[in-house]
């Protein structure tokens, strides 16, 4: 039997089409499956969980560590330097040598001074007898005048004599003071050729060599810095919007870059009233005392600070992510008010929460909730819910940012 060309490829065509339509059918019911199942599975993609743990609500800033007692010790005269018997590092005790300059030269003054006072005081011992000769014959004077056996002018010239004499033995002993007062003061130049230590510590930094001309005349040269060790002082660095929740005495602990896990703890000393401007940020220092008996912590070093303002152990945690809008009306002893989105049976319900520490990644549920609990994560402007974030938007207003 032979089959018709034409009548096989019209069926053939037919065939094509009705595999088509199928094709079609079945993507098409699959697409309203996904999207189903994406609908069922998308609210559980954002279900948080309140769980048990420990909080801490704390101020982080940047330090810098420098020993909490130490003085700079400089020449108060000029001179050259000519025996340094301490080094970086060494241990010194108050009161140890530590330097000493030149002396010649004050050594002089002090002779010079020295010679000076004795040629005034015999000075002052001659005109002392003069005065002792002008009182003796003004009084026979006097006597005589009562009976007319000297002149008038005699017993006036006698009288000017031995006032005369007074006065110029006053003034050769306040000439004498004056030049004790210079050598007081060049003695005391001659012992600042000798450097004592004010206080015992080490010897942190030397800024001075062996031989080298120090000049006092204008500001005083420093040459080496001793400090106390074991104890030392960070300085931190906190921003005007961080600074009114510290106080004195806070608690605060800190590490360093090169510590590990290690802590070392402290409190606030002081909060400087003066900021530092820095890239047009306003900066306030912030002074913490640490002990340092071990002499692991050094001068300069930086230091990661956590300024504790509060903590909880054992707590209803829930991720902040879950906080919705601020309601204030709502605050009462146990805490801030907070709107979340509790899951239940039905789907979900708007909930009053009280909050109280928080921080960027957790809250402390006072009230609202069990542990256990299930709770929406409230989507940003930004988050489209599937995981992808889109190019701009802003976080809802109450939820901070993560």
């Amino acid at each position: 039997m032979q089959t018709n060309p034409i009548s096989f490829g019209g069926r053939l065509k037919r065939y094509r089409w009705l595999l088509l339509a199928m094709l079609t059918l079945t993507a098409g019911i699959a697409g309203v499956e996904h999207f189903k199942n994406k609908e069922k599975t998308q609210p559980e993609n954002n279900l948080l969980t309140v769980t048990i743990g420990d909080l801490e609500e704390a101020v982080t800033a940047q330090g810098k560590l420098e020993p909490k007692e130490y003085v700079e010790v400089g020449a108060q005269v000029t001179g050259q330097l000519q025996k340094l018997y301490v080094d970086i590092g060494d241990e010194v005790t108050a009161g140890q040598l530590l330097v000493e300059i030149d002396p010649r030269v004050y050594a002089a003054r002090v002779q010079a001074d020295e010679a000076n006072i004795k040629n005034l005081r015999a000075q002052l011992s001659g005109q002392q007898a003069n005065v002792v000769f002008a009182r003796q014959l003004f009084e026979r004077n006097r006597k005589l005048m009562d009976s007319k056996g000297v002149s008038e002018q005699d017993y006036q010239n006698s009288e000017f004599n031995y006032k005369k004499a007074v006065a110029t033995a006053e003034a050769n002993q306040a000439q004498i003071e004056q030049v004790q007062s210079t050598l007081s003061g060049d003695r005391t130049n001659l012992g600042y050729t000798k450097i004592f230590a004010p206080m015992d510590g080490t010897v942190v930094s030397r800024s001075a060599r062996l031989g080298q001309t120090l000049n006092a005349n204008q500001t005083t040269p420093m040459i080496l810095q001793l400090a106390k060790l074991d104890a030392m002082t960070v300085r931190a660095q906190v921003a005007e919007a961080d600074v009114m929740r510290l106080k004195p005495d806070m608690p605060v602990y800190f590490t360093t870059l090169g510590s590990g896990e290690r802590r070392w703890h402290g409190s606030v000393r002081q909060i400087l009233p003066s900021p530092e401007v820095v890239n047009n940020v306003v900066l306030y220092n912030v002074l913490v005392d640490v002990e340092n008996r071990d002499r692991q912590l050094m001068s300069g070093m930086s230091t990661q600070m956590f300024f504790v303002l509060g903590t909880a152990k054992q707590v209803k945690l829930l991720p902040t992510a879950a906080l919705g809008l601020r309601h204030p009306e709502a605050d009462n002893e146990q805490g801030k008010g907070f709107m979340v989105k509790a899951a239940n049976a039905d789907g979900s319900e708007d909930k009053i929460v009280h909050i109280g520490l928080q921080t960027r990644r957790f809250a402390e549920v006072r009230d609202g909730l069990e542990d256990g609990a299930k709770v929406f994560a409230m989507l940003r402007k930004n988050d489209t819910g599937n995981g992808k974030k889109k190019d701009k938007g802003y976080p809802m207003r109450g939820v901070p940012r993560l």
